[in-house]
């Protein structure tokens, strides 16, 4: 009887071969699902910026806005409002929890800043030839601090920060 050769046996290859490739596997699988949470989370803060934006355009222009960088109190909450959450009261839960809003980036005072700029107006017409003085242009900001996938299972990652910024003009009510 001949004895086999034991380094010509195949038996384990298999196991072998998926030990190595397992590491990168998973690799690809979590980076991936990482890479998608990612970019859906600053798609719906664009979204939410967005939304803010519009809403802060179509607020009435004498009663909330003045040439130059100024603009009222009661407008400035409304509008982090509707970013944050969606509605005017703040009631509603938006696109992120109230929490993920409390998770501010490094560095960063306030989650949601509402800024304007002026714009002279004799540069257009239209709708801004009766205004008197500049053109006031809304631009909401935000900057959250991203909440990663893998982080929430306990692995360390980085601090990342997700930041948007939209500008609409305002065209009042």
């Amino acid at each position: 009887m001949k004895l086999p050769n034991p380094f010509k046996r195949d038996d384990g290859s298999a196991a072998a071969e998926m030990v190595m490739v397992l590491p990168f596997l998973l690799a690809l699988m979590f980076g991936s699902a990482e890479a998608g949470n990612y970019f859906l989370d600053e798609h719906g803060l664009v979204k939410q910026v967005r939304d803010g934006a519009r809403y802060a355009a179509r607020l009435p222009l004498e009663a909330n806005y003045t040439c130059p960088n100024t603009i009222s109190s009661s407008a400035d909450t409304l509008i982090k409002n509707v970013t944050r959450t969606g509605t005017v009261t703040g009631a509603g839960t938006g696109r992120f929890s109230s929490a993920y809003w409390a998770r501010t980036c490094t560095g960063v005072a306030q989650p949601i800043t509402v800024t304007i700029r002026c714009v002279d107006a004799n540069d257009y017409s239209g709708i801004y030839s009766s205004l008197v003085g500049d053109i006031p242009v809304v631009k909401v900001s935000a900057a959250i601090s991203y909440r990663s996938v893998l982080g929430e299972l306990g692995m360390p990652t980085a601090n990342l920060c997700l930041r948007a910024e939209s500008e609409a003009p305002v065209i009042g009510s």
